[in-house]
């Protein structure tokens, strides 16, 4: 079952609001469904097909890690199945190779370790890819992303002035493990106070936060921002603009195989419009690639 924080009703009752009456609970490895959907028409390639590694032919489908809680990349719908349009991409890389796509809800910072023990063949939950992480996987580079805070509406928060701030990440994010900790240590380098970092399980909880006034700040990827912002535009609003802008990468296990079946798939989608089509329905273009890479992190 999943590890959750004990809230309030009142939190809970906002979670849900925020989420369009979803229900976001559910442990690391609680939940699966297979995405069979193919609503963009994708076509199977056999020459791609044929480059898939035997395991993965053989059982038919890819099992992915995913924490469905980062609307509008990765969320549930009402009956509790994945939706997003990280979510509408990994299914075409499916239907592209031929494959079903197997999910598992998870914590985020369980899915890289399951992908590494070999639960997952890859990890699809809006990972930044970093040096650091590098180390332990490989990423399919496919979209970039920036930082961008929340503050409550009416409230003037400097993301490069917090010291001292309540800020709201999830647990595991690169908001949590690299951008408040640098932001923290130059606060307390100059003498002030460090910022209070409040890690959630999910991000709509850390959202939550924010709306109900027990945090100051969040800090999220910009389309996860956004998105929070038009669904309460009435009670919190972008503090800044957005900053550290970087690449979001498929997880796939170190050295494997599946790496390049991956990379050379999500070109294909590219190629023929289907990604561009992904991105425009769910409204996130504007961090769209036109080329396919593999950790492109290190090569910055």
């Amino acid at each position: 079952m999943r590890r959750t924080i004990a809230l309030p009703v009142m939190v809970v009752a906002a979670t849900l609001l925020l989420a369009g009456c979803v229900n976001n609970t559910g442990g690391s490895g609680a939940s699966s469904s297979a995405g069979s959907g193919n609503p963009y028409g994708v076509t199977k390639d056999a020459a791609l097909a044929k480059t898939l590694p035997d395991s993965v032919a053989k059982a038919g489908k890819l099992t992915v890690g995913i924490d469905a809680t980062y609307a509008p990349n990765e969320y549930k719908d009402a009956d509790g199945n994945p939706i997003g349009w990280d979510v509408d991409l990994a299914n075409a890389i499916g239907a592209k190779l031929g494959v079903t796509v197997e999910y598992t809800i998870s914590k985020f910072d369980n899915i890289i370790p399951s992908i590494t023990g070999g639960r997952y063949d890859l990890g699809v939950s809006s990972f930044t890819d970093t040096v650091e992480r590098e180390k332990q996987v490989d990423f399919v580079n496919y979209y970039n992303a920036g930082v961008l805070w929340a503050a409550q509406k009416g409230k003037t928060v400097d993301p490069d002035n917090a010291c001292g701030l309540k800020v709201a990440v999830e647990a595991g994010t690169y908001e949590d493990t690299d951008e408040l900790p640098a932001k923290s240590k130059t606060c307390t380098d100059a003498g002030k106070q460090a910022i209070q970092v409040l890690k959630f399980d999910g991000q709509d909880q850390a959202t939550n936060a924010l709306v109900l006034g027990q945090v100051d700040a969040m800090s999220a990827d910009s389309p996860i921002t956004e998105y929070a912002i038009s669904k309460q535009s009435d009670k919190i609003e972008a503090a800044g603009k957005t900053f550290d802008i970087a690449p979001y990468g498929i997880a796939v296990n170190k050295g494997a195989p599946l790496t390049d079946v991956i990379k050379n798939t999500l070109q294909a989608l590219i190629d023929d419009g289907t990604y561009t089509k992904i991105l425009t329905k769910w409204g996130v273009q504007d961090g769209g690639v036109t080329a396919a890479d593999v950790n492109a992190a290190s090569k910055q």
